[in-house]
């Protein structure tokens, strides 16, 4: 398998000018005497720059020595939190920006979808811009009438084919601007967070296509903050943190490390999760490996300090929410045996068996439940995604596997008992 895309040492960098700040509201004077002291500066030192000028730039790299390689027909969704420099990536990907520094390679015809009518011309139609963009991406007219009919029917939009383009609404822009970038056979496709402004019955049937081009041996890039999204199309991941790589591998794995970057940055602001009744101190994995990483036939407990601050007259029930990194819930467990508390601190353990869950990434949700004895119930806190890790199989003895070695479908994979004998008639 070929390389499709290498990225060496990347930088870009942006001058941001900011606005001089003022200790005070000026006057109609104040600016006629500041303009007369810059026209005075400028004439006595034309070919100087004023302290403030120098002062109100400032230098903001938006992506610092950026180094991965993408293999031919990857699907690799690139995430991270909002100005971690996914887009700015893209459009240096997709030739529209160039980077500060550093080398890209790119094996292939690239047909990118960054924003809402990507290279098209508002004043022309549907039509011409179909031809249009394919011109762009160096395709002849007789390609792009092959692919015609089957752009427009994917799109929907034959009603409305010879309108100029500015008439369209956002969501007919973005279906006929997916349209022509999936169609007209790129080798690489990258596609941007647009396609939110979708409808679902839409984004599903982009999802497919992508899905379709690269089983046909291309290459899709994807950027989107719907993490169940991404986990469900691609099967490695990039993530970008403050315009640096962070991590590189299965997608699983980049969307722990993304998720453990949200918790920390949530602890580091001081989020709470606590109600008049009960407070959530934190949460803790006991039984991982390096990094986060567990064994799939080892057991794990779950551990969760709370306190209950005065006396309730229900039952503080504690239960744990486990779910994928595609947002799927796995199970829902909560503490048996509970009787009513007094205030104070408590630890609550839940083990999980080894040989139960699969392999990927999990998150779990930390919850306190109060139940009255009226049959109605209060959560007095919930941290959806408190903690997280990630289930590995070692490939041993004890795998089961018979020398097989590619993914197990499922979320669990308990190990059960088995008896086989002979049927002697």
């Amino acid at each position: 398998m070929s390389v499709a895309i290498k990225v060496e040492s990347l930088s870009k960098k942006y001058i941001i000018q900011h606005e001089k700040k003022s200790a005070h509201y000026e006057t109609l004077s104040d600016s006629f005497i500041q303009s007369g002291k810059k026209f005075i500066n400028g004439i006595s030192h034309p070919f100087s720059r004023s302290k403030s000028e120098e002062q109100a730039q400032e230098e903001f790299w938006a992506l610092k020595d950026i180094n991965f390689e993408i293999m031919q027909g990857d699907k690799v969704g690139i995430i991270g939190r909002n100005g971690a420099g996914k887009s700015t990536l893209l459009k240096i990907l997709s030739r529209i920006t160039d980077p500060t520094s550093g080398k890209i390679h790119i094996n292939g015809r690239i047909a990118s979808l960054l924003e809402v009518g990507t290279g098209f011309h508002p004043e022309l139609t549907g039509r011409e811009n179909i031809y249009l963009n394919g011109a762009i991406l160096g395709m002849g007219r007789k390609e792009i009438k092959a692919k015609f009919d089957e752009i427009v029917d994917f799109a929907e939009v034959e009603k409305f084919l010879d309108t100029p383009v500015k008439r369209y609404s956002s969501g007919m822009y973005v279906r006929l601007a997916f349209a022509v970038a999936a169609h007209l056979d790129p080798e690489i496709l990258i596609v941007d967070e647009v396609l939110a402004v979708g409808d679902m019955q839409f984004q599903k049937k982009c999802l497919g296509k992508m899905e379709e081009v690269s089983n046909q041996g291309r290459t899709v890039l994807f950027v989107s903050h719907n993490m169940a999204m991404i986990s469900n199309l691609c099967k490695k991941g990039v993530m970008l943190n403050a315009g640096q790589l962070e991590f590189q591998g299965q997608i699983s794995e980049a969307i722990l490390h993304y998720y453990q970057q949200q918790n920390e940055q949530s602890a580091r602001v001081g989020k709470l999760f606590e109600s008049d009744n009960a407070v959530l101190i934190r949460g803790e994995l006991i039984g991982l490996s390096a990094a986060s990483d567990i064994s799939i036939h080892d057991e794990l407990i779950v551990r969760m300090l709370y306190k209950i601050k005065k006396s309730i007259a229900g039952k503080c029930v504690p239960n744990f929410h486990f779910s994928t990194s595609s947002g799927t819930t796995v199970f829902v467990s909560s503490a048996e045996g509970v009787t009513k508390m007094s205030p104070g601190q408590y630890v609550a353990d839940c083990k999980i068996p080894g040989h139960l869950l699969n392999e990927g990434a999990y998150f779990v949700g930390l919850a306190l439940t109060t139940y009255l004895d009226s049959g109605s119930f209060e959560v007095e806190f919930f941290d959806q995604n408190a903690l997280t890790f990630n289930v590995i199989d070692p490939m041993d003895e004890r795998s089961n596997r018979y020398g097989y070695a590619g993914i197990v479908p499922g979320v669990v994979r308990p190990k059960l008992v088995w008896n086989i004998h002979q049927d002697i008639k």
